[in-house]
């Protein structure tokens, strides 16, 4: 390899496509890489590896990332229980193992440089360069916020600069632009940007309600410390499992969503989301999870799991704090361990049952049923626990408002 190597995170779209002529008439010798963190099938693999060589990358690589997307991400994800202003799922956070093996690939071929193809309007711009920062001296490389400093409409600048060297762009990326990974799928660009009703081609993951199948679907999920493990009984590796959620609830249009919420460049965002497999597991895993914690630990976890949301939105991945949260989260899984059978008749899904050796019951005590304390001992509770409260009316003359 020459000085002038440098490694391109490469997906196949507009964006990154662009950066490999770009780069090339900047003088570098560029090799794509293709980190694979699930979403495509062995002909979009194909296409990616194809693509590459046709704009004349001296090289490509593909890797997968699709277990340390679970491990990395999924597991404290999903046990952790929360999502990025109650609302989005994270589906950004494979760009932090697409930068790892970026790096990992430029410290097998000796060089310090590594390219990506984000604007300098968004969010993952920030994931991509904090996280090369945290791994030491590599330069960085943002051919399109190059060109944002002397171009407007930076997608149709790229289209013709494209067509003007013979290279055709793809259809599906000249309205929207589409991220996929394992956990699932965003859509952004046209009227989704323009806070207008997204329309029908935005439906990616999902279907549409006037395709969901009539009949109910359930599934059940197992977990052990709090990580899904079984699938209907059958033991599964993280990534088969979410796959196959995606596709059974994704046909039940579940896990859609638009999220509108505040980015890390103090924007006001807005995509559409899909993420069946994820919705289910975060369903299923709150449903269990809640029947065997304590209220302390329902009460506080929470504030724990936002905050490592927060982090890993934000760009701070690799931020020491991150860990510290993830190994309370992970300590306190220690008994979340059962099983959770979820329902759809398409849309919504509910957890309509919880099993499991751990949850929080006694014998001779349901509630508004039946209980092993007497009248006189609930009367006594209800007087202390509302003491202060009654006491301050008593002494300044009952309610105030």
């Amino acid at each position: 390899m020459s000085d002038n190597t440098v490694v391109l995170a490469f997906s196949g779209g507009l964006d990154t496509s662009f950066c490999v002529p770009y780069l090339k008439e900047k003088g570098f010798d560029v090799v794509t890489l293709f980190v694979d963190t699930g979403g495509v099938d062995d002909e979009e693999r194909a296409f990616i590896e194809n693509r590459s060589k046709e704009l004349g990358a001296i090289d490509h690589r593909t890797v997968d990332g699709g277990e340390d997307i679970w491990d990395e991400v999924v597991i404290p994800l999903i046990q952790g229980g929360e999502v990025y202003q109650n609302q989005y799922p994270l589906l950004c956070s494979d760009r932090y193992i697409i930068v790892r093996k970026g790096l990992e690939l430029c410290e097998e071929l000796g060089t310090r440089k590594f390219a990506h193809g984000c604007t300098g309007m968004g969010n993952d711009q920030v994931r991509f360069d904090l996280t090369i920062k945290a791994y030491g001296d590599f330069e960085i490389i943002a051919p399109i916020r190059d060109i944002q400093q002397t171009h407007d409409n930076v997608r149709e600048y790229e289209q013709e600069y494209l067509a003007e060297r013979g290279f055709q762009t793809r259809k599906k990326f000249t309205r929207y632009t589409i991220n996929e990974n394992l956990l699932g799928v965003t859509t952004s660009g046209s009227e989704v940007d323009e806070w207008k009703a997204p329309g029908d081609e935005t439906y990616q993951l999902t279907a549409h309600p006037s395709a969901w199948p009539a009949e109910p679907l359930e599934v059940t999920i197992g977990f052990e410390n709090g990580e899904p493990v079984t699938l209907d009984g059958e033991e599964l590796s993280g990534p088969e499992m979410l796959s196959r959620l995606n596709r059974s609830l994704g046909a039940y249009g579940v896990g859609r969503g638009y999220y509108t919420g505040d980015t890390t460049v103090g924007l006001k965002g807005r995509i559409v989301f899909e993420a069946p497999g994820i919705v289910a597991l975060l369903k299923a895993h709150r449903a269990l999870e809640e029947a065997v914690s304590t209220h302390q630990q329902n009460q506080f976890k929470p504030l724990v799991a936002q905050k490592w949301v927060e982090l890993v939105y934000k760009g701070f991945f690799y931020d020491p704090l991150k860990f510290d949260l993830e190994a309370y989260i992970k300590n306190s899984q220690r008994f979340v361990n059962g099983s959770v059978t979820l329902q759809t008749h398409g849309g919504s899904l509910h957890a309509i049952a919880v099993d499991s050796d751990h949850i929080l019951q006694r014998k001779g005590a349901v509630y508004a049923q039946s209980a092993d304390w007497n009248v006189t001992e609930a009367e006594g509770f209800i007087k202390l626990l509302g003491q202060s409260s009654t006491l301050h009316s008593l002494v300044n003359g009952g309610p105030k408002r």
